[in-house]
């Protein structure tokens, strides 16, 4: 959810957003070291090791030239691990 919020306000706007961003970034990264050592289904792995590999090079880039881009990518992963995330019920 939040990759979908942080996608949505750099692409309407990365420069004006860009504290509220940084802060949802934040907050993400925390969540997402919370399930450092958990172990997903093998239907599930593979895509949440592709996604934690795109997220760390994302967040390497706090100004990045094409915010587009980069707003699009954040969508994308969110819907992604959103519709994965059903199918592990």
């Amino acid at each position: 959810m939040n990759l979908t919020r942080i996608g949505n306000w750099a692409a309407d706007g990365f420069s004006t957003r860009k504290e509220k961003i940084q802060i949802f970034l934040k907050n993400t990264d925390r969540y997402f070291d919370s399930l450092a050592g958990t172990r997903f289904p093998k239907n599930f792995a593979p895509t949440y090791n592709r996604f934690q590999s795109e997220y760390r090079q994302l967040r390497k880039n706090p100004n990045p030239q094409n915010p587009l881009v980069w707003a699009e990518k954040m969508l994308t992963w969110g819907n992604i691990l959103t519709h994965r995330a059903k199918l592990l019920n």
